[in-house]
């Protein structure tokens, strides 16, 4: 996996939120949190930042899980 959702949050308010994982252009890791609202066409990031890879494997697994 390239880039994708790596966790849903289905019961966050005011709206649903993921987890997604992607790279940037120089091939950083990165995480963004971002919610959607299907009934009002809208998307919201809450926030973006490179993964510890001391909580992470390959940036997609939570470590212990």
């Amino acid at each position: 996996m390239s880039s994708g959702i790596i966790e849903e949050y289905r019961d966050d308010k005011p709206y649903p939120s993921l987890l997604i994982y992607g790279r940037t252009q120089n091939g950083r890791p990165l995480h963004i949190v971002c919610a959607y609202s299907g009934e009002d066409d809208l998307a919201i990031v809450i926030t973006a930042y490179q993964p510890d890879p001391n909580v992470w494997i390959d940036f997609k697994r939570r470590r212990g899980k």
